[in-house]
C-alpha cells in the first residue's frame, strides 16, 4: 500500500533558490512507494501550519525541504503524532540533518526516502516552547537573531556575522540547577543539545544522542578573544567536550535563570522567559532515515 508524503518547500531557504527542487522531488520520488504532494510556504510558520494540518489529514509523512528553521517548523508541529518527518537539506546549516546522515546533495536525498525506515527520537520541551536539534541563551542566540535578517546566507554569512559581534559580545549571567547541583556565573555559550551539531560541521555536543532520553547542556566559560582560533578548531574536529573552558553535563531535567531573555531554537530567535524549566521528551517524534544508517 502507498504511503501519503507532503513535501513542504521553502522557497527562500539557503540554497534553495538555486535549484528546481520540485521537480527534482517529481523525477526521483518512487512513484510505487509514494503518492505524493507538495506545498509551498508563503510566510514565517507558514510550514508549521501546513504541517500541523498534513497531520491532521492522515498524511503518513511531511518532508520539510529547506533550513534548520524549516525543519523546526515542520518536526515540533509532528511532536506526538503518528506522522514521520523526513528531510530534505536545502539550508544554510542543516544541523538536524547532518545528524541524522541525510544527505547534502538533493537527489540523494530524495533517494534516501525511497530507501527508507522510520525511528523515533526525543525532542526537547522549555517552559512551553518545543525544539528538535539544539538550542541555546548565550552568543548562539545573539547570532540567531542577527542572521535572522542577515542578507548574506550560507556558511560564509555565518562567518561574517560571527566576526562582526564576536568583539562586542558580553557573556550572559546564569543561574543553573541541574541534576541536584546548583551553578551561578558568566558564560559564552549555555547550550541546550539533543543532536551533536549546529550545522556547517559545528559540533557542539560530540557525544549527544537523539535515542537516549538524555540531553547535553554545554557550557563555554568566557576567554580571551585572541584565542578564539582555537577555541572555534576545537568545535569543528569535535573536540571541544576536552577543551579547558567548555563543561558538558548530560541531564534530563533542568532549570536555567539568565539575565538577558534572548534565546534560539533549533537555530529560530525567540525571545524567552528568564526563568526556563527545560526537560527532554524522551521518542516522541517519528523521523525517516536510510535504512542502512545507524543513528546516535
Amino acid at each position: 500500500m502507498k504511503r501519503k508524503i507532503r513535501f513542504i518547500v521553502n522557497p527562500k531557504s539557503g540554497v534553495q533558490k538555486k535549484y528546481d527542487i520540485p521537480s527534482l522531488i517529481e523525477k526521483y520520488i518512487d512513484r510505487n512507494q509514494f503518492d505524493i504532494d507538495i506545498a509551498h510556504t508563503a510566510y514565517k510558520k507558514h510550514a508549521k501550519t501546513i504541517a500541523e494540518e498534513s497531520a491532521k489529514e492522515g498524511f503518513d509523512i511531511v518532508c520539510a525541504v529547506g533550513g534548520d528553521g524549516s525543519v523546526h517548523e515542520v518536526g515540533t508541529a509532528l511532536i506526538g503524532t503518528k506522522t514521520i518527518l523526513a528531510i530534505i537539506p536545502a539550508g544554510s546549516g542543516n544541523g538536524l540533518a547532518r545528524h541524522l546522515g541525510i544527505p547534502m546533495d538533493f537527489v540523494e536525498a530524495i533517494q534516501t526516502i525511497n530507501n527508507s525506515k522510520e525511528e523515533l527520537m526525543d525532542t526537547v520541551l522549555v517552559n512551553d516552547k518545543v525544539f528538535v536539534n539544539v538550542g541555546g541563551y548565550g552568543f548562539d542566540a545573539v547570532i540567531a537573531k542577527g542572521f535572522e535578517n542577515h542578507v548574506r546566507r550560507g556558511f560564509w554569512g555565518y562567518v561574517k556575522l560571527v566576526t562582526q559581534q564576536c568583539f562586542g559580545y558580553k557573556s550572559t549571567h546564569f543561574s543553573i540547577d541541574i541534576n541536584g547541583e546548583k551553578r551561578d556565573g558568566k558564560l559564552f555559550l549555555c547550550t541546550i543539545a539533543n543532536a551533536t551539531e549546529y550545522g556547517n560541521g559545528f559540533c557542539v555536543s560530540p557525544n549527544s544522542s537523539v535515542k537516549d532520553g538524555i540531553i547535553e547542556l554545554c557550557m563555554l566559560k568566557p576567554f580571551n578573544l585572541l584565542l578564539s582560533p582555537f577555541v572555534i578548531f576545537r568545535f569543528f574536529n569535535k573536540s571541544n567536550d576536552k577543551g579547558k573552558y567548555m563543561e558538558i553535563i548530560p541531564f534530563q531535567k533542568a532549570r536555567i535563570t539568565l539575565d538577558s531573555p534572548i534565546g534560539h531554537y533549533d537555530g529560530e530567535p525567540f525571545d524567552v522567559r528568564k526563568e526556563l524549566n527545560i526537560e527532554v521528551v524522551p521518542n516522541s517524534l517519528r523521523i525517516l532515515i536510510n535504512k542502512n544508517s545507524h543513528v546516535k
